[in-house]
């Protein structure tokens, strides 16, 4: 029966994270399509997705303080109507700053149903089990990133975007049912842990980590605008591709899944330094290829880039967690906040590069952050 329970448990988690994680990326693929609709810039149409990452960045440490307080179900009850409704807001859209407030009113509310799962979880469940479910947590973000996108990109042409963003909103809504009835009221495991006295601030200062918070800043800061932008590049010759098809390519992102343990292992074999080093070269390698005017190049280019993306933040979190002897939960509670604070200045930062230099700008501007990443592992490499 145990088994049977932590099996239910890690359908529930991940059904929901990836119904949760369908939510943040969903425009990307139609953000041509939207542009003309509503008649606004290419910045402005940016804030459709950078709104939702904005959202949840400024509730992302309120929620995980307030797992330590309330009760995980209505936590994930208030997070599941909020977010579905904030879907169907956006939904039925005519004004394209109601439009954004939906989805940032999404993204405000979205860490009810990560941040908070992920905390309660950490705090409830045993080792053994943790480690299981916490795999399938890390898969489920990056299948509801992908699931997103095509959800958004297929949708499109057959009905409508509208359709996309009511069919998520019903996803999020059979998912936060689903995990109310599966998750125990009564805790799994209850132990007295002791983070330390250390508050954010304490740990923000310590000079041994903040480069691994600057990594992960950094990283989603250069992912983000090349898949943000990419149609963008793909409608244009020489390629002039459709939104299916350019929604297709989206499918270089399902790479993440395994790039995460990869990492791992190459970092317990060479050093968490060599295999930020290796990663940052392959991202900075993987964007000059995306330059290439040729399809070839962009699928092994985006494939680079995930690779390299996946590689470095997967070592930035793990060389952090090592480091800390206590106030774990703190520490990567402030990671995920500078990471998502990342994406949502790499995607404004890049809407106005492209606006002047078009993809060549958005490629530029990641670019210059890559030193980031390249300094810490040369760091790392030479500490010891």
């Amino acid at each position: 029966m145990a088994d049977k329970g932590i099996l239910k448990l890690q359908l529930a988690v991940f059904a929901l994270v990836s119904a949760s994680f369908t939510n943040i990326y969903l425009p990307q693929p139609i953000l041509p399509v939207l542009q003309e609709e509503f008649r606004v810039s290419t910045v402005a149409v940016s804030f459709t997705v950078s709104a939702v990452i904005l959202g949840i960045v400024f509730s992302n440490l309120l929620f995980g303080l307030l797992t330590d307080r309330v009760s995980i179900h209505p936590i994930i009850f208030t997070g599941g109507v909020c977010v579905a409704a904030g879907g169907l807001v956006a939904a039925y859209s005519y004004d394209f700053r109601v439009l954004v407030a939906a989805r940032l009113f999404q993204g405000l509310f979205l860490p009810a149903l990560t941040t908070s799962l992920a905390a309660w979880l950490a705090k409830t469940l045993p080792g053994e089990r943790l480690n299981v479910i916490m795999g399938s947590y890390v898969s489920a973000t990056v299948l509801g990133g992908l699931g997103g996108r095509l959800i958004g990109g297929w949708m499109h042409p057959p009905f409508h975007w509208r359709y996309a963003f009511v069919t998520a909103a019903i996803l999020i809504a059979i998912t936060t049912v689903l995990a109310l009835i599966v998750l125990p009221r009564a805790e799994i495991r209850k132990e007295s842990r002791n983070d330390g006295e250390a508050g954010f601030l304490d740990i923000l200062k310590r000079r041994d980590l903040v480069l691994f918070f600057g990594c992960g800043l950094t990283g989603l800061l250069i992912f983000s605008p090349v898949f943000n932008f990419l149609p963008y590049r793909l409608i244009e010759a020489p390629f002039e591709f459709s939104t299916e098809v350019i929604t297709l390519i989206y499918l270089v992102y399902v790479l993440g899944i395994f790039m995460g343990p990869l990492a791992g292992q190459c970092s317990n074999r060479y050093g968490g330094g060599k295999t930020l080093i290796g990663g940052t070269c392959i991202l900075g390698t993987s964007l000059v290829t995306l330059l290439i005017p040729s399809v070839v190049a962009v699928i092994i280019g985006l494939l680079g880039v995930c690779a390299g993306f996946f590689t470095v933040h997967s070592v930035a979190v793990g060389l952090l967690n090592r480091k800390l002897s206590s106030g774990h939960g703190k520490a990567n509670a402030l990671y995920s906040l500078l990471y998502y604070a990342g994406g949502w200045i790499g995607i404004t930062g890049a809407g106005f590069a492209f606006q002047l230099a078009g993809w060549s700008g958005v490629i530029g501007f990641v670019f210059c952050f890559l030193v980031v990443p390249l300094f810490t592992g040369y760091l790392e490499e030479n500490s010891g």
